[in-house]
Parts: C-alpha cells; structure tokens; sequence
C-alpha cells in the first residue's frame, strides 16, 4: 500500500514520536578508550592531530583516567610510547615498561574499567615495522614469538584483554598458546583481525612515534580492495582461538563490519581510528557539521552495521555526545 494511504511521516511528526522509537544510543559500557604512555613524570603533551587528547606520564593516568571513569566508559586500550628503542623490541617485555605500570595503577584506582593493552612492537622498535626484522624483511614467525612475550607480561600484569594488532599470520594461535602455558588461561584475545592499510591512520602515527623508518605496512596490513581477503583475516583468528574480532578503521568499513557480523556469533570490535576522529573535528572547526551529531551518526552506524563495541577517542566525552 503507498501514498496516500501509507504516510511515513506521521512516525517522525513529533519529538515524543521520534524518541520513543528512535535506536538507544550507544551506551558507555559500550566504549573503549585508547591512551597513549610516555616516559617522566607530570608530562601530559597534547597531541596536535588529535584535538583533545593526549600522551601522559604513568603519574597522570589516574586523573587522565577520571573523565572516563565517570562516564561508565567500559574500558581503556593502552599504547605504550617509551623513548627507549631497539631493533627487537625488547621493552615491550619490560615488567616496569609503561603498559604494564598502567594497568597496576588502573586496577588500584578504577577497577571496574576492563583493561585493554595493544600487543604489537611498532611503538618499541627502532625500525618503526609491527615485529621482528631480518634484514630490511619482517619475519613472521619470529615476530609471533615476541608478540606472545609480550602478551605474557600484559598479561602477568593484570590486562583483562591482550589486543594482538600487527597483522602477522598465526599470532593469535601464538598468543593463545603462551597465555595458557603461563596459566593466563582466562585473558581474553581482542583481535585486530581485519586491519586495513589504510590512509586515516597519519594521526595515530604521530601519537604513537611508531611510523615506519623505511617502507610501509601494506604487507602485512589487509588491501582494503579485497572484500573475501578481508574476511578471511578475521575467520582465520576466530580458528585460532580469538575471543573478539575487530575491524579497523571502522567508517569507511561498515560493509566489512556488516558482512563479518552475518559470518560469526563472536563480539565484534569498531575502531573509530585516530584519521576518523580527525575528520569530525576538522568539520566542526570549519562549521560543516555539529561535533556531537558528527560523533553520534557515526556511533550508530557502527552499532547498525554489527559493532558490539567501540573504540573511539570521543569516549570521555559521552555525556556531551551521545547522553
């Protein structure tokens, strides 16, 4: 039946009517908060890219931390960004490196935040590059071996979740492997499963100090042109053994994000990354958009697409956004 017996409008004629049947929105529970570690002490440097935010000194997470906490954000995704480097990585290991003072300070002062830690070498080597190099070539089965190093002293730690992101084949099988050897058998894997070489990740990159000092990541990272390669990234690490999947960037992918959700029951992660994050807030600089709308569309999207949760820069900030 059409016009004029079927009238859409009359759904929407109202505030009342709109609220009533409009989608919740997303709840903070829902959100992830990344924070960026560095060395020293009452160092809180923003960060130019990324309107708002900031790398702090582990003597300021627990105030950096409050916002969120508040808010009833669910958790929190530490970066470390040490200035000591080498070729291997080694710091990443470190029982006092700045992941693992973060999440003993976050489980004494915030305890209800679930603590997230990003298992990937990028930000501790020399070289820029996700693992282990031979040469000027990543070896990938090296580099697996680290990661599981490393998602053992996160772990050890007390991280909730280890968030392997370096896209090398069999990492979560790896990682998986070394938290049960060392009896972490109830740590969850969240897997960076479908991570793109994408162009929006520029800011991140300057957060992070992690930019690679020769070459790229396109062979590791997954071609955003290839639908059925994409796929197969994040089914392979449910295989071996990943508790959550992620899809990342996340805008730009909501076709990956929909299709993934129709192929598996597990939780599905949406990193709403740093270039994206970016984009809003240079709309909303230029008078293009309200920042708050900007930043709830986008938040419902990801949730209409299949997204479970979200990991986004704005999460502090829920109750002026999405509240």
């Amino acid at each position: 039946m059409g016009f004029p017996e079927t009238r859409m409008r009359r759904l929407r004629s109202t505030p009342s009517l709109r609220r009533m049947l409009a989608a919740p929105a997303v709840p903070p529970a829902r959100l992830i908060y990344p924070v960026f570690l560095i060395d020293g002490a009452k160092r809180r440097e923003p960060i130019a890219s990324l309107a708002g935010q900031a790398r702090v000194s582990i003597d300021m997470l627990e105030q950096e931390l409050l916002p969120a906490a508040e808010a009833g954000v669910g958790g929190v995704l530490f970066f470390g960004v040490p200035e000591d480097k080498d070729p291997g990585g080694t710091g990443a290991c470190r029982d006092d490196g700045l992941v693992q003072q973060a999440l003993r300070v976050t489980a004494k002062a915030y305890p209800d935040l679930v603590r997230f830690t990003d298992v990937c070498l990028c930000e501790y080597t020399d070289h820029g590059h996700c693992g282990i190099l031979k040469g000027r070539e990543l070896d990938n089965d090296l580099s697996i071996e680290a990661l599981g190093r490393m998602a053992v002293s996160h772990a050890g730690a007390g991280a909730h979740v280890v968030a392997p992101s370096a896209m090398m084949d069999g990492q979560v099988r790896a990682i998986r492997g070394a938290l049960d050897a060392a009896e972490f058998k109830n740590t969850l894997i969240l897997s960076y499963s479908t991570k793109f070489a994408s162009a929006l990740y520029g800011p991140f990159r300057e957060a992070a100090n992690s930019a690679p000092a020769f070459g790229d990541r396109r062979g590791y990272q997954a071609p955003y042109d290839d639908v059925n390669q994409a796929l197969r990234e994040s089914l392979l690490d449910e295989e071996e053994g990943a508790d959550m999947l992620m899809v990342k960037p996340a805008m730009f992918y909501l076709d990956i994000i929909q299709r993934l959700r129709e192929r598996t029951l597990l939780p599905i992660a949406a990193y709403h990354v740093s270039g994206e994050y970016a984009m809003l807030h240079a709309a909303a600089e230029k008078g293009y958009g309200d920042l708050s709308g900007l930043i709830r569309e986008a938040a419902v999207a990801l949730r209409r697409a299949g997204a479970d949760f979200i990991l986004a820069y704005w999460a502090p900030e829920w109750r002026k956004h999405l509240g």
